[in-house]
């Protein structure tokens, strides 16, 4: 396994992903880590369900970058087929590369959409993710 295979490995281990879990990815294009997906996909044993599949999932992973749109929306859509106890995973490009979003805009945004920021990782050369949870109903 080259470096990079076995940080990606490292990183989908930090995220807490488990063979069985069902995956939504939204916000793919064609700057997305292929190998972070791979190794994503390698763990839970099956492919990232696509934003046309309506399955119940264990979590989203939103690719975001700045001047795709407007942040708390994309946050309320992930939040459609995302099951009790889920988790959102915002994959935002690191300081530094195209598409940066500020922390501020994370931490401003996620509490509007009914999100609450828990945890960051470096989770690849470059893309960050924020880890986001349902605030919990009273």
């Amino acid at each position: 396994m080259s470096d990079a295979g076995a940080a990606n490995t490292a990183a989908v281990g930090k995220m807490g992903f488990k063979d069985g879990d069902l995956i939504q990815e939204l916000g793919y294009d064609d700057d997305v880590d292929y190998e972070l997906r791979d190794a994503l996909e390698e763990t839970t044993g099956g492919e990232l369900l696509t934003e046309e599949d309506h399955d119940v999932v264990d979590s989203v992973l939103l690719w975001w970058r700045d001047g795709d749109g407007d942040l708390v929306d994309a946050l309320v859509d992930s939040l459609t087929t995302l099951g009790e106890g889920g988790v959102v995973w915002l994959l935002t490009p690191k300081s530094g590369r195209d598409g940066y979003v500020r922390p501020s805009e994370i931490l401003e945004s996620a509490p509007t959409a009914g999100l609450h920021v828990t945890t960051s990782e470096g989770v690849s050369q470059d893309w960050a993710a924020s880890r986001l949870v349902p605030r919990r109903k009273n």
